[in-house]
C-alpha cells in the first residue's frame, strides 16, 4: 500500500479529513527549508508538498513565486531539492510527500521522475501540463515509482474528469477558484466537482488554492473533499520569520472537528 493510501485509509477510519502543507523548497536555504519542512511535521500535516523553484511558474501567486526567486537567488537548484527530499524521507519514513513543479524542469533534466522517486517522493503535479496531454507523463511516473497528480476544476467537464479520474493515483488536486494560488480571494468548494470525481472512480478529492483559515477547512470537507493543502499562507507567514507550527496546527485542528462533534 502507498503511503497516500495508508494516510487517507487511517483518518477515514478516524473521521478525519488530511492536511497537507506546502513550501518551496529552499527557501529562503537549504538549511532553513530543512528545519521549515520538520515544523509541518510538528504542527501536523498529514502529507507534505514541495515545490521546486522555478524562474517562470503560471498558477503560483505572488507570495510563492517570491518564494521561488528567493531559493533561486540563494542557488538552490533541482538536486538541491532532492537531497532535501532524500533527507526528509530518512527523517519520515512514512509521511507522503508530492512535489508540484512545471514541465520545464521535468523535461530538461534527464531522469526527473526517477530521481524524484529515488529520493523519496511519492508523487508528482506538473502544474502545466493539461489533462489532455497527461497520460505519457503519467505513464512514464507510473514507470519511475511515482504517483500523479493533476488537476480538476469546478468547470471541468464531465468526460475530462473521467480522464482525470484514470490518471491521476495518489489523489486529485481540486482548484477552489479560477487563477493563481494565495489569499487574496476566497474560493468555492463545489460538491458537484467532488461528486462528479467520485462517480468517476478517481483517487481522493483533495482541495487547494486560497486555504488559510479552519473556516476554509470545514467548508473543504462539508463539500466532500478527503482533504485540503495549505501552501501560500505557510510560505507567506514562513518569509515573515513567524513559527508556522502553530498555523498548521490550527489548520490541521479543523480536519478533526467531526469527530469531536461526532464524540459529543
Amino acid at each position: 500500500m502507498s503511503r497516500y493510501a495508508a494516510m487517507f485509509d487511517r483518518l477515514a477510519a478516524r473521521g478525519e479529513g488530511a492536511f497537507g502543507a506546502f513550501l518551496m523548497l529552499g527557501d529562503p536555504d537549504l538549511e532553513t527549508s530543512a528545519r521549515l519542512l520538520d515544523d509541518l511535521v510538528e504542527g501536523g500535516a498529514d502529507m507534505i508538498e514541495v515545490g521546486i523553484p522555478f524562474s517562470d511558474p503560471i498558477a503560483d501567486g505572488p507570495v510563492i513565486q517570491a518564494a521561488a526567486q528567493r531559493a533561486l537567488k540563494a542557488g538552490v537548484r533541482v538536486g538541491d531539492c532532492f537531497e532535501l527530499i532524500a533527507a526528509f524521507r530518512e527523517r519520515y519514513p512514512d509521511v507522503p510527500v508530492g512535489i508540484l513543479t512545471y514541465a520545464n524542469l521535468v523535461v530538461a533534466r534527464t531522469g526527473f521522475m526517477r530521481d524524484a522517486a529515488q529520493a523519496g517522493a511519492d508523487s508528482l503535479l506538473i502544474a502545466d501540463v493539461p489533462a489532455l496531454e497527461a497520460e505519457p507523463f503519467a505513464r512514464e511516473m507510473d514507470q519511475s515509482g511515482l504517483a500523479s497528480v493533476l488537476i480538476a476544476a469546478a468547470n471541468t467537464p464531465t468526460s475530462t474528469l473521467a480522464r482525470l479520474a484514470r490518471l491521476s493515483d495518489a489523489y486529485v488536486y481540486c482548484v477552489s477558484r479560477a487563477g493563481i494560488t494565495g489569499t487574496h480571494a476566497g474560493g468555492r468548494f463545489d460538491p458537484r466537482l467532488i461528486q462528479g470525481l467520485r462517480a468517476a472512480g478517481s483517487s481522493p478529492p483533495v482541495f487547494g488554492f486560497g486555504i488559510s483559515k479552519p473556516e476554509h477547512v470545514r467548508a473543504a470537507l462539508e463539500a466532500g473533499a478527503a482533504g485540503v493543502i495549505c501552501g501560500s499562507a505557510i510560505v507567506e507567514q514562513a518569509s515573515l520569520g513567524e513559527d508556522v507550527t502553530e498555523l498548521v496546527r490550527s489548520l490541521k485542528g479543523a480536519t478533526r472537528e467531526r469527530v469531536v462533534l461526532a464524540m459529543n
